[in-house]
């Protein structure tokens, strides 16, 4: 049995035993916090002063959080707000319907995005900012356990982030909102899906979980923005609530350090750990075809 004809029969096992791919990947950590200023604090970048820092929800439904790229989600560390219990949010992902109740109001502002409708269980984080060039950027996800079930229905949770109380979390280059029945792979998945290049599923009822990550289903990442801010000060409330009832978590991460006046360079996609492990098995192969040729070269 040559090198390579080895590699290929034990090559997986061997990347597994030298700690090049994990499985599973490790899980997101959260330290959950209802501190506004350690919150605001965590995704602070350049060029942005805050005031007037402010968190209303439960304690446990908001916190700081790292291994975020393990996990798939694309942010490596930053916070987390949700509309029940942020400690749920760790793969493996072992239920469609995780949920924390903790018995609170929703927000005002939510409600406005969803007539006809109510929100319970609401975390907001609100400050006054001041920028040094006019400009707001930001990253975030978002993920929640009424993917892919309730995609295209009227039971779906809600988030936004109001800047002088209108809504920044939009589709990138147009005024739609994320939500999860703009942003979703169909209900059945597969089925009359709404900007499906912005998902990813991982949902163990539709062939997940594929991510280290509590959520059945979440975005890529993208960047809340706004430009031409006038002189002075700003309010952002950042806010997510579960609508309808109690029922089913959802959560929005944002990224360490990108809450700033330019913006932060994208970061890398999900990568499953089927992919990784691609990824090593094809790249040691490439080493050894390299290598066994040079070795024919030789004796030539």
């Amino acid at each position: 049995m040559n090198s390579l004809t080895h590699f290929l029969k034990y090559g997986a096992f061997a990347l597994l035993g030298l700690g090049l791919v994990t499985a599973p990947a490790h899980a997101v950590n959260i330290t959950t916090t209802s501190d506004a200023n350690v919150l605001v604090n965590s995704i602070l970048g350049s060029g942005i002063n805050i005031s007037n820092v402010t968190y209303n929800g439960a304690a446990i439904a908001s916190g700081t959080f790292t291994n975020g790229l393990s996990s798939g989600i694309g942010i490596d560390k930053g916070i987390i707000l949700t509309s029940g219990n942020a400690t749920l949010a760790p793969g493996p992902n072992t239920q469609d319907s995780a949920t924390g109740n903790n018995g609170l109001p929703g927000d005002a502002d939510l409600n406005s995005l969803i007539p006809g409708l109510n929100t319970f269980d609401a975390s907001t984080l609100k400050f006054d900012f001041t920028s040094a060039t006019g400009d707001l950027f930001f990253n975030y996800v978002f993920a929640s356990e009424e993917y892919n079930e309730f995609a295209n229905s009227s039971f779906n949770d809600v988030f936004g982030f109001f800047l002088d109380g209108v809504n920044i979390a939009l589709l990138p280059g147009t005024n739609t909102p994320v939500s999860i029945n703009n942003v979703n792979g169909g209900n059945p998945l597969g089925t009359n899906a709404q900007n499906s290049q912005f998902f990813i599923n991982n949902d163990p009822s539709d062939g997940g979980p594929f991510f280290n990550l509590q959520y059945d289903g979440f975005t890529k990442v993208f960047t809340a923005s706004a430009k031409g801010l006038s002189a002075g000060n700003h309010t952002l409330k950042l806010a997510i609530a579960d609508v309808g009832d109690s029922n089913y978590d959802s959560a929005v991460f944002i990224q360490a350090g990108t809450f700033s006046s330019v913006p932060t360079k994208s970061v890398p996609e999900p990568t499953t750990m089927l992919g990784i492990l691609a990824f090593g098995i094809f790249g040691a192969i490439s080493s050894l075809k390299r290598k066994q040729q040079n070795n024919i070269a030789a004796k030539v």
